[in-house]
């Protein structure tokens, strides 16, 4: 597909010159929690370059019937109005369907972040459908509007697959003025560098799908790649990683502190513990005591938060957070500010 001859061809932006001082990250403290995001296993039927979860075909990871049951739980007994579906592909999880079902009959607004092509996978005929029915937000992964910088990152005939499932769920009434259904699209750099602005690339974005496809969504969300993981791996491997650290750190944006996810969100991992935001989780780092260090105490679990509510609490904190808040900033959301 050629490319608007004033599309930014999802471009980065440019470098910010290395940060002179290694500050640590700020301290911070959680506010009320308004989203449960949990991560219902690593299994997924891609395997993307700058996946943080190292999600893959191969992968067993899924989270038990008792744990699942306690999400349900724990929504209704915290009054969380969010609950943020992951994985891996979450839609793989046999018990998907059950969970959103549950939570929808309890009021809650469910985001299920999907990778678009597990919607034309084998036994995933009729996702599309049943996510509408169930009134599901669909938060879309497409890292470009180009097939060649989508497959590049995401393996070779994503991009169609892609797109043939957003035309599905167009069908059904997502992205469509007052349908009721939202379906917003994520897209992440091809490498190690910030996202360009987000307001200029989600026009492009509506422009070149609604051109070229007719599609139409609701939101473009901008998220930074998080240097963990295969991501790091990769940036490792080249020779990128301090480079890439060193950019995070010198286009750190204080006045995005108070718009972070972990303020509001509590991560869940597959197993049930509790984390602050998923990047923690894919690093092991887990939610500190009330006093701020967990004195080497067991993990806390989903089950906790049945009789705990741990708004206010301290939050874990380290030098990938500033993948957060470089620049305009970045959350499961998009940017923190214009």
């Amino acid at each position: 597909m050629p490319a608007h001859p004033m599309a930014p061809s999802c471009s980065p932006v440019s470098e910010a010159p290395p940060a002179s001082a290694a500050a640590a990250f700020p301290a911070l403290r959680r506010g009320r929690v308004d989203t449960l995001q949990v991560n219902l296993g690593y299994r997924c039927n891609q395997s993307c370059n700058h996946c943080h979860v190292n999600a893959g075909p191969t992968r067993t990871e899924m989270m038990d019937g008792g744990t699942l049951a306690l999400v349900p739980a724990v929504l209704e007994a915290r009054g969380i109005g969010t609950l943020d579906l992951t994985g891996g592909a979450p839609e793989l999880h046999p018990g998907f369907r059950d969970l959103v079902v549950q939570a929808r009959a309890l009021g809650v607004t469910v985001i299920d972040r999907c990778n678009l092509t597990i919607l034309s996978e084998p036994g995933q005929e009729d996702l599309g459908a049943f996510l509408a029915d169930q009134g599901v937000t669909v938060v879309a992964s497409l890292p470009c509007y180009s097939a060649a910088n989508v497959d590049q990152q995401r393996g070779d005939g994503v991009f169609a697959r892609s797109i043939t499932g957003l035309q599905q769920l167009n069908g059904l009434g997502y992205g469509a003025e007052n349908s009721g259904l939202e379906m917003d699209l994520v897209y992440n750099p091809q490498g190690p560098s910030l996202p360009p602005p987000q307001a200029a690339l989600e026009a492009d974005y509506k422009r070149e799908l609604a051109e070229h496809f007719g599609i139409r969504f609701n939101r473009l969300y901008t998220i930074t790649n998080m240097p963990i993981q295969r991501f790091a791996a990769v940036l490792r491997q080249q020779g990128e990683l301090e480079t890439y650290m060193a950019l995070l750190r010198a286009s750190h944006n204080p006045a995005n502190l108070a718009q972070l996810m972990c303020r509001s969100t509590v991560s869940v991992d597959w197993q049930g513990f509790l984390y602050d935001c998923d990047f923690n989780q894919m690093l092991g780092l887990p939610m500190p005591g009330q006093d701020g260090n967990d004195g080497g105490s067991p993990r806390r679990h989903l089950r906790q938060l049945l009789q705990h509510d741990s708004s206010g609490e301290p939050i874990a904190v380290a030098d990938h957070c500033f993948g957060c808040t470089a620049g305009a900033g970045s959350s499961c959301g998009g940017a923190l500010s214009a």
